[in-house]
This record gives C-alpha cells, sequence and structure tokens, in this order.
C-alpha cells in the first residue's frame, strides 16, 4: 500500500512539474485609450508571455486572471478574466552564415493575453496589474534550482496626483531571435517605443517570482511588492550575465562578452519612463536569453584611454576584442599613419604599430572569411601623447593640523586638468577632492593610503597611490645629539624642522628661540630642543660633554721590515688629528693611518678639542729584508737534471719544493723536477726583520721527445719512397743510401736493382736539442708492381695468419680489397692498405672454405693494376 501511495505522489508531481515549468519570460504593457463612460479612464492592458516552444494544454492557462492593486497601499482591488488573443512560435527558418553552429529552429511560443478595454476609477494613487505563475525551466545557469521558480509580472498605471495618469506605457518589439555564442561579443536589443514621447532610460533589474509548484497558477496574484528571484553567485539582477555584459541606458542595446557557459540566462530591463524630468513609472521586459555554441565572425576595437606611457616612439599593441572568431580569419589593418609608408598596414591578428609623432589617429579593423565572406569592420580613435607621468607630495606636522598635498605630476603634452584625491581615511566617505593642491586633517596618526588619479587635456589618465604616515608631533632632526668641547670653547647646535625652537636650559646660551644656538657650558650638560607646529611639539636633546685638557696615549715604538705598511694608533678623546711627517702616510688626519716608511721614521700626532690640544711621538725603526738572488729561468730536456745557483747575505735559508733537490741544504743543489717546477729560496737574519728575503727560479721540462720513421715498408725498383718522420723541430737519417735530403722529416728516397733493402735511423730533436730516435727498414723487390695476397689463413686468435690482408709492392693507391663468398655474397672490402678481413660477416663467423678476393690498384707510376684470385678459410 505504501508503495503504491508513493507512486502516485511521484506521478502527481511529475504531471504538476511538466504543466509548470514553461516559462521563459514576459511583460505588460497599457495603453489609455480615453475616458470611460462612467467617468473613469480606459486602458487597453496586454500581457506578453514568453514560453517553451509548443506548450502543452496543461501548461497554457486560457483564461488566466489580471490582478489589480492599489499602487500606494497595496491593497488588492479586483481580478479582471483574460483570455488569449493570440499565439505563434517565434524562430529562425535558416542559419546566419557568419555565425557557426546550429542556430535553425523554434526560439519560443508567444502567448498574449489582451485585455482589449478596462474602465478604472480616476485615483491619485494609481494601479499595479500583476500576473503570476510557475514555474521557470530548470538548468539556469544564473539562478539556483530555477525549476522551482516562478514569475510575476507586473506594470504600474501612474495616478492622478501627478498628473500622469493619461498614459501610455512603453511598448517592446517581440523580435528576440538574436543569437548569442559562449564567450563572443553579442548585442541584444531591448529598446522599447512610447507613444507619448517621454523619455525612457533603460537598466538592468531584479526579476521577480511568484507563484509556487504547489499552487503553480494562483487565481489571485499576491499583494505587491513581490520577492526576488535566488541569483546564483556570482550574478544579480544588475549583472545578470556577468561584469562582460551592459547595457546602454539611452537605447536599451544589450551588449559584450557573453559568458563562457552555455545555457540560459534571466534578464531582466526596467525601462524607466520619464516626463519633463520627472519619473512617471517603470515597465519592465524579462526574457531567457540563451547562450549557445558558436561563434561569430566580428570587428571589435573596444576604446582605449589616450596612449601616455614613456616616450615617442610610441609603440602600440592592437587585437581584435570580439573573442571566438574562426580560426582561417582574414585580418586587414590600417593604423591612420600614412607617414610610416606600408607599416601603415597588417594582416596579422595581433599587430604592433610604432607611431613617431603625437596626434590622434583612426585605426581601421576589417575581418572577414576567406573570398571576402562575412566581412565586418569598425574603427576608433587612438590618441598618442605620452609623456606623463602622476606625482604628488605631501607636508605636515601632526595629525591635529592640516596635510598639505601637492599635484607633481609632469606632462610632456597638454596640462593637467582632472584631480580626484582619495585621501585613505577610513572613517569618513568624504575624504575626497578634485582641486589641485589639497589639505586634509585626519582624526589620528597612523599610515594611510593616498590615491590620486590625475588627467590632462590630450586624455591622458593614470593613477599613483602612496603610504604616507600621518604623524602625532611634528619631525625635528638633531644635526648630532653628542659632542666634547674644552673650556673656554664655544659650540653651535643644530636642529631642523617646521615651526618654531626652544631650547632650554638656558645655561651658558645665545638665542635659545632659534633652531641654531651657541653654547659654551663649564661643565657638561644635556640642552633639550621643544619644536612647536600649529599647537603640535616634539622634544629632542644633545649632550655637549665639557672637558679641560685632551687625553692621549700612544702606540709603543716597533720595529718592521723596510718597506712593509704598519698602522698606527693612538688613545684619545680629540676631535681632530694631525700626524707629521705626512708623506709616507695614506692619511695624517685620522686617529689610525697607514705608515709606509722609507727608514727608521718619528711620527708625531697631535690631538685637538677646539682649542686645547696634545702632542706625541711614536718611533718606527725600519730594518731591510735579508737580500737574496737566484741564477736566471731555465729549460732543460725530459728526464734530466741541472743545477740551480744562489747568493744570499741571510744567516739562514730554506728551498722549496726541496724533493726534487740533491742537498737541500746548499745554495747550488742539483735539481731534477719531472714537469715544470718553480722552485723558491726563503733567506732569514738576525736583524730585526722577521720576515724573509724571496726569489724564485723556473725550470721549465720540454715534453718528453717521442721520435717516429714510419711503419717498414717494402718498394719496387726506382719506385720513389715518402718517407714521414715526427716529434721534433730537427731531423737526421742515416744512412743516405739512396735518399734525397737526410737533413728534413720528409725525404724521398729512390732504389736500384742492387740494393735489397735499407734500415735507417732518424734522430729527432726539439728547439733546444733534446733528442730521441726511432729506425724505419725498406725491402726492395726485384719485380713489377703487384699486390700479394695469401693463399690460406686461419682466423683462431693466436695471433699467426688471424687476418688475410693485401700487401702492396709498388702501388701508390688501392682503390679496393673485395672478398666474396661462393655464393656472389661481398663478405669485406677496403681501401686501406694492411687491412684486412678477419673471418666474420655480421659479426658471426664463417665456415671454412674458399672464397675469392678482387683487387684494384694503381702503381707509383700511375698505371692501372686489376688483380683476382682465392683464399682459403681454414677453422
Amino acid at each position: 500500500m505504501r508503495k503504491l501511495i508513493l507512486l502516485i505522489s511521484f506521478v502527481l508531481f511529475s504531471v504538476t512539474y511538466s504543466f509548470a515549468a514553461h516559462i521563459k519570460g514576459g511583460f505588460f504593457t497599457y495603453k489609455y485609450l480615453g475616458p470611460g463612460s462612467n467617468g473613469g479612464l480606459n486602458y487597453q492592458i496586454t500581457l506578453t508571455v514568453y514560453m517553451i516552444c509548443n506548450p502543452s494544454s496543461g501548461q497554457l492557462s486560457n483564461p488566466i486572471n489580471f490582478s489589480i492593486f492599489n499602487a500606494r497601499t497595496n491593497q488588492f482591488i479586483q481580478n479582471v478574466s483574460v483570455s488569449i488573443s493570440n499565439q505563434y512560435n517565434l524562430g529562425k527558418v535558416q542559419d546566419d552564415p557568419c555565425i557557426t553552429g546550429d542556430q535553425t529552429g523554434c526560439y519560443y511560443t508567444i502567448v498574449v493575453y489582451d485585455l482589449a478595454s478596462i474602465e478604472l476609477p480616476s485615483s491619485p494613487d494609481g494601479y499595479t496589474i500583476a500576473y503570476q505563475r510557475c514555474c521557470r525551466i530548470a538548468g539556469i545557469n544564473n539562478l539556483v534550482n530555477s525549476g522551482s521558480v516562478g514569475n510575476t509580472f507586473a506594470t504600474t498605471i501612474p495616478g492622478s496626483a501627478l498628473g500622469f495618469d493619461k498614459n501610455s506605457s512603453p511598448n517592446f518589439a517581440v523580435n528576440d531571435t538574436a543569437v548569442v555564442c559562449a564567450g563572443s561579443y553579442f548585442q541584444y536589443s531591448f529598446h522599447a517605443t512610447d507613444s507619448d514621447g517621454d523619455s525612457l532610460s533603460y537598466s538592468f533589474c531584479d526579476a521577480y517570482t511568484g507563484g509556487s509548484q504547489a499552487d503553480p497558477s494562483p487565481a489571485t496574484a499576491s499583494n505587491p511588492p513581490y520577492g526576488l528571484v535566488p541569483y546564483q553567485s556570482p550574478f544579480s539582477g544588475t549583472l545578470p550575465m556577468g561584469p562582460g555584459v551592459q547595457i546602454n541606458s539611452i537605447t536599451g542595446l544589450i551588449f559584450g562578452t557573453a559568458p563562457a557557459a552555455g545555457g540560459e540566462y534571466v534578464v531582466c530591463v526596467c525601462v524607466s519612463e520619464y516626463r519633463n524630468g520627472i519619473l512617471i513609472g517603470t515597465t519592465r521586459k524579462e526574457l531567457h536569453i540563451r547562450v549557445g555554441d558558436c561563434s561569430p565572425l566580428k570587428a571589435l576595437l573596444n576604446p582605449r584611454p589616450t596612449f601616455c606611457e614613456g616616450f615617442l616612439p610610441a609603440v602600440i599593441n592592437f587585437q581584435n576584442d570580439a573573442n571566438g572568431n574562426p580560426g582561417n580569419t582574414e585580418y586587414n589593418w590600417e593604423f591612420g599613419d600614412p607617414v610610416s609608408g606600408i607599416n601603415n598596414f597588417s594582416t596579422l591578428a595581433n599587430p604592433t604599430h610604432t607611431y613617431a609623432d603625437t596626434g590622434v589617429y583612426t585605426v581601421k579593423l576589417k575581418v572577414a572569411l576567406p573570398g571576402g565572406l562575412c566581412s565586418d569592420s569598425t574603427a576608433f580613435k587612438v590618441k598618442v601623447y605620452p609623456g606623463f607621468f602622476p606625482g604628488f607630495t605631501t607636508a605636515g606636522s601632526c595629525f591635529t593640523n592640516p596635510y598639505q598635498f601637492t599635484d607633481t605630476t609632469r606632462s610632456r603634452y597638454g596640462t593637467v586638468s582632472v584631480w580626484s584625491w582619495d585621501f585613505g581615511d577610513l572613517s569618513t566617505l568624504a575624504d575626497t577632492s578634485h582641486i589641485f593642491n589639497p589639505q586634509w586633517t585626519y582624526p589620528s596618526p597612523g599610515p594611510r593610503t593616498v590615491k590620486l588619479i590625475v588627467g590632462n587635456s590630450k586624455g591622458c589618465i593614470d593613477s599613483l597611490t602612496k603610504v604616507v604616515d600621518i604623524i602625532d608631533k611634528p619631525v625635528i632632526n638633531m644635526a648630532f645629539k653628542d659632542t666634547l668641547i674644552c673650556v673656554p670653547d664655544r659650540v653651535m647646535l643644530s636642529a631642523t624642522g617646521t615651526g618654531s625652537f626652544n631650547w632650554t636650559p638656558l645655561t651658558n646660551i645665545i638665542n635659545p628661540n632659534t633652531a641654531t644656538p651657541t653654547v659654551n657650558p663649564t661643565t657638561s650638560i644635556w640642552y633639550v630642543a621643544t619644536l612647536t607646529d600649529h599647537g603640535c611639539t616634539n622634544q629632542d636633546s644633545v649632550h655637549v660633554r665639557v672637558t679641560n685638557g685632551v687625553s692621549l696615549q700612544m702606540r709603543s715604538d716597533t720595529t718592521i721590515c723596510l718597506g712593509d705598511p704598519v698602522q698606527l694608533f693612538a688613545i684619545s678623546d680629540g676631535l681632530q688629528y694631525s700626524w707629521t711627517p705626512a708623506a709616507t702616510l695614506n692619511d695624517p688626519n685620522i686617529i689610525n693611518p697607514i705608515a709606509t716608511p722609507t727608514g727608521t721614521t718619528i711620527y708625531t700626532v697631535t690631538a685637538n678639542i677646539g682649542s686645547c690640544h696634545s702632542s706625541k711621538p711614536v718611533k718606527i725603526t725600519t730594518i731591510p729584508y735579508p737580500q737574496v738572488h737566484l741564477s736566471p729561468d731555465i729549460t732543460i730536456c725530459y728526464n734530466t737534471q741541472t743545477q740551480l745557483n744562489a747568493t744570499t747575505n741571510g744567516s739562514s735559508f730554506i728551498w722549496s719544493p726541496a724533493q726534487y733537490l740533491n742537498n737541500p741544504n746548499i745554495l747550488n743543489p742539483i735539481v731534477s723536477p719531472p714537469r715544470t717546477t718553480k722552485f723558491y729560496l726563503n733567506a732569514y737574519d738576525t736583524l730585526g726583520c722577521p720576515k724573509p728575503g724571496v726569489d724564485s727560479v723556473i725550470v721549465t721540462v720540454n715534453p718528453r721527445i717521442r721520435a717516429d720513421a714510419g711503419q717498414d715498408t717494402i718498394v719496387v725498383v726506382n719506385q720513389p719512397l715518402h718517407f714521414q718522420a715526427s716529434g721534433g723541430v730537427s731531423y737526421n737519417w742515416s744512412p743516405s743510401i739512396g735518399l734525397n735530403n737526410t737533413n728534413i722529416s720528409n725525404p724521398i728516397g729512390i732504389y736500384g736493382s742492387n740494393i735489397d733493402s735499407v734500415k735507417y735511423k732518424v734522430v729527432v730533436t726539439d728547439n733546444i736539442g733534446c733528442a730521441d730516435s726511432a729506425y724505419v727498414t725498406v725491402r726492395v723487390y726485384k719485380v713489377k708492381p703487384t699486390v700479394f695476397v695469401p693463399t690460406a689463413f686461419t682466423p683462431n686468435n693466436d695471433g699467426l695468419n688471424d687476418v688475410v690482408r693485401p700487401i702492396m709492392v709498388g702501388i701508390s693507391k688501392l682503390n679496393y680489397f673485395s672478398i666474396y663468398n661462393r655464393w656472389g655474397q661481398l663478405v669485406f672490402t677496403t681501401t686501406q692498405n694492411r687491412k684486412g678481413w678477419d673471418g666474420t660477416l655480421g659479426g658471426k663467423l664463417q665456415n671454412s672454405g674458399v672464397f675469392v678476393w678482387m683487387v684494384s690498384a694503381e702503381d707509383y707510376e700511375g698505371q692501372h693494376l686489376f688483380l683476382k684470385g682465392t683464399v682459403t678459410l681454414i677453422r
């Protein structure tokens, strides 16, 4: 039984909801028809309701009641039954080719309830006409739980109290098929006309709720005032589609960038009707605007402030402010700057243009799809007047007196003409000013954030924000807070600040009512300065210490090495110092100068306090460094030795590094460094200089000579052989048999039939005569030039015959040496002499067998040679 009750309840709720959730907007209008037969006034009252397309019979109420109320007291007067006078679908039959996405189909069903004529008694209070119906469609983006939110449509007929009862309301056109694309610029007209010629002002306002799911179509509307629909944050009645969408208060045109989220948005527009400057009444039109998934082609250049930053030339970036244009959109820019030549034009989507001079430039943009389809264009003015820099200064003594604010804005072009000051006084909303140099009195001390928005006659606008410290007393600064004088001297005290000064006590003081009095106390004393500025006071003090003489203690005499610096110092209460002689001091007027005496010197310092002074000497004795001299730097051959020679007048000495010396305790040791080394000799004496005399010598070790005469080789009779030795800078060959020159690195040898072989030795030397030698053997064959190839090889890694390679005799160039298996497959090839095959192919061992080799070569006379044969691989 319980399941049956739940099922019935669910069915009833579903039926009720399907009958209710269908309203998408609407508006009331009325028209004055003339005087009535019973002394009243005749009106035509019309309600236009926007519904979902093709509503069901349960969603269409027919007839309905117009509920009439007293407009001042909100008391119910009567209901009037009104039937449907017209019903039709509003939509598009074809897509706009310049907007992507499907746009065709039904947008709304329009239902019109027209009360053709009703006579209402003349009333000073006027009348409110209302109708309520629930509910709206579910899922509206800017409402909370929209499927349960109803509508109240209402309008007010003004009373006779102000003489406007014979009025007709503004009337809206029903042509709401504008396409709005998510995230794109759009325009949607809510324009109305007024038959009386009254002035109309448009604004966003809150939509009304009314009715409920329990009573979706109340017979009598509830009494005014009416509740507001629950907007979903961040939306509101004044921001129904977010901050990017506005309404023109004069034309009623809604424009801007649609929200990025598609769906439906409740938009309510209030049209305020004015006659002779007096508000007559307000007419409301509410509509659900659908934001779809589409992209319009649009050229949009939002107005921008004057370009005022920096200096000429002015570099300005441009972009199409309309979002969502197709990716194949073509752009044509003209920057209004013909003197820039071809740079006056651009086809980029986001171009940059450089203006060389000031002025007002007309920038034009045209967008189109390929082939010039769906073109749109726009233009705007760009003002270029750089060199505008906002600034201001503040001055004030304390929070009880006005603070002075002075504008220091610099404007290279035009004159500064607009000021908007915000003094950051959170205790009031009146802390603003629009004059050049204003004043403001703060209620308490502390930091305040002051902001200046400033503009000039060229349209430049900029702002500057500063944190200003509002003080509780005037600022007083002392030149010094402690000083020392000697009897009977005097001293001038010094303070700075805005206001008048008064010094106390009056003991031994001249001009105590100035910022700079003169005092000559005989004992130490504190003087207090009091600064007064418009009732604000502050105090500070200075301590004048008094002495009858100058105390001075010197450092003890000392001994240093000649040429070394030494710091002099004294302990004193003096205020000024003078050292003599001054020539060898870095600063003779400080208490601790650096001295570099050229011999034993007595320095004297004089310390002064005013007219009092004291002088004392200090003796600096200089002892020369021990003398030490080493032989010049030397270069030796690798793995050889040399002797160092030194002289000194010192009583002892130390060599370093010592590990390469045969005897570090003599002045002429033998050294054998393995690499270039710097040797130091430190000499000491007992004459009073505690530091050693130092000299050094660098022993450069030349790199090891590595002589190379080349590989042993074979030639034929009369074949020129080019040798190439390396490793040094000079060469000597022996014996000289067959060589054209024995003293070069690359001699040429030619051999006759009487020579079988020659073994040469080449001696290689470097730049200092270091030498090494190498050998090379030349065998002479009494044959024609040829290439020998072994008939067999055993690649078993025993070091014997593991590789088959060509042996060239009388050959200057090997074109190729190639080996093939019995199937004609190439298994090895090379163009290098003595490079051979190891019996593998692709890393795999080849089986025993016979392989064919081929050789192409050129002999030393340039004759071509081709040979072939076989070689046996034995495993």
